[in-house]
């Protein structure tokens, strides 16, 4: 499965976009959203994990 880098901006309007779709949408429990109610839980999952910061270099080592 492909892996999609998305920005946090990107990903916040992506998820807000599914979620409009799916409060919006006449019949709340046809099948056709269960694969959008999916992809928000996934989506939910990783805006709940923190963001990795990166690692500082190692401090250089000055040779005598």
């Amino acid at each position: 499965m492909p892996t999609i880098d998305l920005t946090d901006a990107e990903l916040a309007a992506v998820t807000a976009t599914i979620r409009g779709i799916v409060e919006a949408d006449k019949y709340p429990h046809a099948p056709r959203l269960v694969p959008l109610r999916m992809a928000l839980a996934k989506f939910d999952e990783a805006a709940a994990e923190p963001t990795p910061q990166p690692k500082a270099p190692p401090p250089s080592q000055a040779r005598r």
